[in-house]
């Protein structure tokens, strides 16, 4: 490990712990609708609390730019983690101050305290020195398990790890354990898939994985505007064709590094963005040119299933077409399903994320079948653009 873990942590019976989480979840009408971000930490939190710590919660909620915003109060999504982790969940009104003080002196070991939206001060997002030390006091230890913020340098993300003894909590440990296996130090052949709507959202992605896996398969909208980059008339197909020369220098930094592009031969066409619209296989060099491209074809994901079954280890991001709206779903359905068995066979680490292919897997569901399911979003993205991530960063430093 090159950071500490619960493991280091002993002897924490009446410490007061800071545990960074995150919380920044669906809402609508007053109700959560969607915790899976809370039951990825309820493991930490029960853990530190069996072993007597006052556990004290902090988390972001929404965009409030510094200021209190009724509707951001994390106060609405308390019954939420009282209801996940079955006990009483008390609430501060600040995250710092009188009114943090004197809750968390209220509380008796093994209780679960949440402080007040972090956002709610300016110093947060700028991890003003002073706005950290106010955090930092009150706690004794710092426990970060939110790994979907880590590329932030905030207060509460990267600042309180210079006041505080710093620990990776098991989901931020988790995570960074699935991470490693995926790019950091992967069993090879590494095959990335890479899908979505847009090139111009995942250059810096792309770029990186060419350098570091063994085959890069492109599907979605993206894959028309590298195939359009090589002469091919893509027809009405989501393409950014002013993106061409970025698409040629990708692929030839790929050749350089000895990374196969594998790029679609056939799709599935329609003549309208709608589920059950009438649709057609054809080869991606007879696209009409009043049609667009929905999905990849049989022929396509033959081969991405072949590129599957060669390696050892898989990293995915994005789907390999509209799967919202059948049947442009089958293949990324029968991509990560395929995927799924061999992983569930022990011949595959499969490491997966980012809001689009999360969905797409929960979709086909086989979520569950995968090595690692990464929630975290922005960071899990930046992970794999290898820049790097404050709040992990200053982790390791602390080992």
């Amino acid at each position: 490990m090159t950071f500490k873990t619960l493991d280091d942590l002993t002897d924490i019976g009446g410490k007061r712990v800071l545990v960074r989480v995150d919380l920044n979840v669906p809402v609508k009408d007053g109700q959560v609708t969607d915790t899976t971000r809370i039951e990825r930490v309820a493991p930490t939190i029960r853990e530190l609390s069996e072993k007597g710590a006052k556990v004290i919660l902090l988390a972001h909620f929404g965009r409030p730019k510094g200021e209190p915003v009724a509707d951001m109060s994390l106060k609405t999504i308390a019954p939420a983690v009282e209801e996940i982790l079955d006990q009483r969940v008390y609430f501060a009104a600040d995250c710092i101050g009188d009114k943090a003080a004197n809750a968390i002196a209220e509380m008796n070991d093994g209780d679960v305290l949440l402080l007040e939206n972090t956002r709610f001060h300016k110093g947060e997002e700028k991890n003003d020195p002073a706005f950290v030390a106010a955090l930092a006091a009150n706690g004794d230890i710092y426990v970060n398990d939110a790994f979907s913020a880590a590329h932030r340098a905030h207060a509460s993300t990267e600042g309180l790890a210079h006041h505080l003894p710093a620990y990776a909590g098991r989901t931020m440990q988790a995570e960074l354990e699935a991470l490693e296996k995926g790019l950091g130090n992967p069993k090879r052949p590494v095959v990335a898939i890479v899908g979505g709507a847009k090139v111009s959202t995942k250059i810096d992605l792309l770029q990186n994985l060419v350098k570091k896996v063994d085959a890069l398969v492109i599907g979605g909208g993206m894959a028309n505007t590298f195939l359009a980059a090589q002469g091919v008339n893509v027809g009405k197909s989501l393409c950014e064709h002013d993106l061409a020369e970025t698409a040629k220098s990708i692929v030839a930094a790929a050749s350089a590094a000895g990374c196969a592009i594998v790029l679609p031969d056939d799709g599935v066409i329609a003549r309208e963005f709608k589920a059950g619209a009438d649709n057609e296989v054809v080869d991606v060099k007879a696209i009409p040119a009043d049609a667009m491209v929905l999905d990849v074809g049989p022929k396509s994901v033959a081969a991405v299933n072949d590129w599957i079954s060669r390696a050892e280890t898989l990293v995915w991001n994005g789907p390999l077409g509209a799967f919202e709206i059948t049947p442009f779903d089958k293949a990324t359905v029968a991509a990560a399903k395929h995927a799924a068995a061999r992983t569930r066979q022990g011949s595959l680490v499969s490491v997966a994320g980012g809001g689009d292919t999360v969905a797409a897997l929960n979709h086909a569901e086989v979520a569950d079948d995968f090595t690692y399911v990464s929630t975290a979003g922005g960071a899990f993205l930046e992970w794999m653009e290898g820049k790097p991530l404050p709040g992990v960063d200053i982790l390791r430093q602390q080992k």
